[in-house]
């Protein structure tokens, strides 16, 4: 009998060559990365006779031009949207996350940050008595929830009431450096929180309004340092459709394959033309998503030891300091000495709607051999965009950058377009290919991994077990069995948020 304690213990937490020596030197410390970019308004195309919505709505409610350059900011300090929050209206940058669902606004001071949205100003909030927390490994905010008006100086014509999640306090979640005040969290309503009852900002926005269920997202920070003092133009975020003006060719699509985050199907990666030749089941572990709020390309710990160690063999350079690949230091070169060349384009090939095919993205060099701000004035030094990742792979910023990223949540796809500004000294620093057959990967390669949602309830219903067990045994032995709480606490260190739970 007194085994059996123990037996429930374990159920309950059971589960839950030749080379070029360059000359360079490491530099340790992190640094951000910084954009500076104009476009130029041309006159939009109507149609691009594949479903999907362009130029302006005849109706008004959309006008996708004036949307044009309504992001600032960049990979490193996030991209931002100015917002007018309740009555009368009070602005506010508010940062475009596609890997959460929560609209959170600064609702009290805060060292690091200008102003914030004060409810007790605004005659149209309301609360709705419950309160909201978003705990991290290291850092969290709290808040309440509540209900207001928002329109967008620079998106759709109109006024929306949205939910709101008014911060009250917070630690590490507003940083240093940043100007924005709040999130936009842009995924769908299964990663709201504390439930998916609070209906997230797009699906209002959507039903409010009327506009199609699509939004496509450029962002202009691609191979440029953080040399300015002031945040530049940074891109687009276009609600409604797409804008033929921020991408070059055709839109390349693949499926969503589960709506919560942004999740898609991953079928290989090159370093080079170098396959890395892993199951493809590898790169989705535990899942694949497209994230505007993490700054880096993640992977998952055996894929980007596979891509280290191809690009080592590849590179150029000699000995190279294992600081630049954890992200612990940077490499730095003398002056105008740019290392690019000396590095393989890296390639992930995406499935496509019709399953039996595939298309490939491509990122240069610039894109993940990143500069940041000089040291000491004789040397340009670069930072590694790569990094590894526990919680899956996750295509975050240095890979949105060159790329035009159409949301196409009506049919349930996500889209991928050259972008217009992912350009520098005239050379296009993104490609994109296919079709190719993908009849030499899994037809699932998604497949036979649960998800977070599911394990949750799995964990909580064995755990009910356990404690129903543990009480019963209580009662005829009267002996104490404790369990503890485990947290469901996700570190993303590259992640602009930094440790958001998703």
């Amino acid at each position: 009998m007194r085994e059996l304690p123990f037996l429930c213990f374990l159920l309950c937490f059971g589960l839950s060559k030749c080379y070029f020596a360059i000359p360079l030197k490491i530099y340790p410390g992190k640094y951000n990365l910084s954009s500076a970019v104009n476009l130029t308004r041309q006159v939009a195309l109507t149609s691009d006779g594949n479903g999907l919505s362009l130029a302006s709505d005849p109706t008004g409610t959309v006008n996708f031009l004036d949307m044009v350059n309504n992001l600032q900011g960049d990979s490193g300090r996030g991209y931002y949207i100015e917002m007018s929050i309740g009555t009368p209206g009070q602005k506010l940058n508010i940062l475009v996350d596609t890997g959460s669902s929560n609209f959170a606004v600064a609702a009290a001071p805060h060292p690091f940050i200008t102003h914030y949205f004060n409810t007790e100003l605004s005659s149209t909030y309301q609360s709705d008595g419950r309160t909201v927390a978003v705990r991290y490994t290291q850092g969290n905010w709290e808040g309440e929830l509540g209900i207001d008006r928002v329109s967008i100086p620079k998106g759709p014509n109109g006024t929306i009431i949205i939910n709101i999640a008014a911060i009250l306090s917070s630690d590490s979640f507003f940083l240093p450096g940043v100007n924005w005040q709040g999130i936009l969290g842009l995924a769908y309503p299964m990663l709201a929180r504390p439930d998916k009852s609070v209906e997230p900002f797009f699906n209002s926005l959507v039903q409010q309004l009327g506009i199609p269920d699509i939004f496509s997202l450029q962002m202009c920070g691609a191979g440029l340092s953080a040399s300015s003092t002031v945040d530049p133009v940074g891109g687009s975020l276009i609600m409604g459709g797409a804008e033929p003006t921020l991408y070059r060719g055709s839109v390349w699509y693949t499926p969503i394959v589960e709506e919560w985050y942004y999740q898609v199907e991953v079928l290989k990666l090159e370093v080079g033309d170098q396959n890395l030749d892993l199951d493809c089941r590898e790169y989705n572990m535990d899942k694949a998503i497209v994230d505007s709020g993490t700054t880096l390309l993640r992977l998952p710990v055996n894929v980007f030891n596979a891509v280290v160690e191809a690009i080592t063999r590849s590179s150029l350079i000699q000995d190279f300091s294992s600081g630049f690949w954890d992200g612990t230091k940077v490499a730095c070169w003398m002056k105008g000495e740019t290392p690019w060349r000396f590095f393989p384009k890296l390639s992930i090939y995406l499935r496509a709607t019709n399953t039996s095919q595939s298309f490939r993205i491509t990122i240069l060099p610039q894109m993940y051999i990143q500069p940041i701000t000089d040291v000491d004035g004789t040397l340009d030094c670069f930072r590694f965009g790569v990094s590894s990742s526990a919680n899956g792979l996750v295509i975050g910023a240095t890979v949105m950058e060159g790329f035009y990223v159409v949301f196409d949540r009506a049919q349930r796809r996500l889209g991928f377009a050259l972008s217009s500004c992912a350009v520098s000294g005239g050379v296009a620093l993104s490609e994109i290919a296919g079709p190719f057959s993908a009849a030499d990967v899994a037809a699932n390669c998604s497949g036979g991994m649960l998800k977070e949602p599911l394990l949750w309830v799995i964990s909580y219903a064995l755990m009910a077990v356990c404690a129903l067990v543990l009480i019963i045994l209580l009662l005829l032995l009267v002996l104490p069995c404790r369990r503890r709480d485990r947290s469901g606490e996700i570190t993303d260190e590259s992640s602009l948020v930094r440790h958001r739970i998703k």
